[in-house]
């Protein structure tokens, strides 16, 4: 079996703001680094799922933003396809701009209220396939519509006119519109009923399958991750704690951020579920303005001690499955 084709490439890949705070004592204005990714490096393969996951603040988005050129990366590597993307204008970017799309958290807040569903699939259309016709662009967008579980008679509606699911469905039907070969979902189901986001993620599963997609999957919702991911990477304040395969990382749970949110996935069966015990986080996060000394999750961390505020630890383990913890075992190939 040949080897599935390499699409993403990020290598070390850092995110800094500048941020300016006042001091009271001195009565000026003191400028302080945020560091929102810190030498994040993964890879993604032809027609796989990457899911990220971690609690709110821990850097996803941000990772997401920086991979499509929304947000300028301070270091480190995005090559896309063999080419590299960091340094690119927005000019420069705008030929990958067909290969690379995005779905964003608020299906509604997305989506441009005084245009039609037909003119909002439309309008990357129309940006980077000019030549079109309007009815061989009124036919790519009654196809996809269909495609995404919309019928194409409500081409001329408006967003408010649609429910929570049905705006989402609409964002899909945007991304894909281009046929991209990456597709990045920022947490495209959080904000759906949970019956909802069933219907969305089995729509992208059947959506993947169907035109070859590649995806990155970021949530909080570690069970959603697991049902469609092949990969996952775990983050936390801007840093990967835990990485590997889906089938490693959810049946041999090892470090200790990735357990405590293993804990809240609910379990299907009663007796189980009544029967867990859930490992609950102390402290809140803390602040990516002066994050802690070596381990960043050390504050929160039942097996911390002293040697944890020394240095940072590093990504140890196999290919299949690495963590970021010298206190807990090491996975073994």
């Amino acid at each position: 079996m040949s080897q599935a084709k390499l699409l993403l490439d990020v290598n070390q890949l850092k995110v800094q703001f500048d941020i300016t705070e006042s001091n009271s004592l001195f009565f000026r204005k003191v400028q302080k680094k945020l560091t929102a990714v810190n030498n994040v490096s993964f890879k993604l393969f032809e027609g796989k799922t990457l899911g990220i996951v971690g609690e709110s603040g821990c850097g996803k988005s941000t990772l997401a933003r920086a991979i499509v050129g929304l947000v300028k990366a301070t270091s480190g590597n995005i090559v896309w396809l063999g080419n590299e993307l960091t340094e690119l204008s927005s000019k420069q970017w705008q030929p990958y701009r067909s290969e690379i799309q995005m779905i964003f958290q608020d299906p509604l807040a997305s989506l441009n209220p005084r245009m039609t569903v037909g003119d909002i699939i439309s309008e990357p259309l129309i940006t980077h396939s000019p030549h079109l016709s309007k009815k061989e662009v009124i036919d790519k967008v009654e196809k996809m519509m269909a495609k995404v579980g919309l019928l194409p008679n409500l081409i001329n509606r408006y967003p408010h006119e649609f429910s929570g699911g049905q705006c989402q469905r609409i964002g899909i039907a945007r991304a894909l519109i281009l046929e991209p070969k990456l597709i990045i979902c920022d947490e495209p189901v959080s904000a759906l009923d949970v019956s909802i986001q069933a219907q969305v993620v089995n729509l992208l599963k059947e959506l993947q399958k169907e035109l070859s997609l590649s995806l990155i999957f970021i949530a909080h919702d570690l069970s959603v991750v697991q049902h469609i991911s092949d990969s996952v990477i775990v983050m936390y304040l801007g840093n990967i704690v835990e990485m590997g395969l889906c089938e490693n990382v959810f049946k041999h749970t090892t470090h200790p951020y990735t357990q405590a949110l293993m804990s809240a996935v609910p379990i299907p069966d009663p007796n189980l579920e009544r029967n867990k015990t859930i490992q609950l986080l102390e402290g809140e996060l803390p602040s990516p303005i002066s994050p802690p000394s070596g381990c960043v999750f050390r504050t929160r961390c039942p097996l911390a001690d002293a040697s944890c505020a020394v240095n940072p630890p590093i990504l140890a383990g196999h290919e299949q499955h690495k963590i970021a913890c010298i206190k807990a075992e090491v996975p073994q190939s």
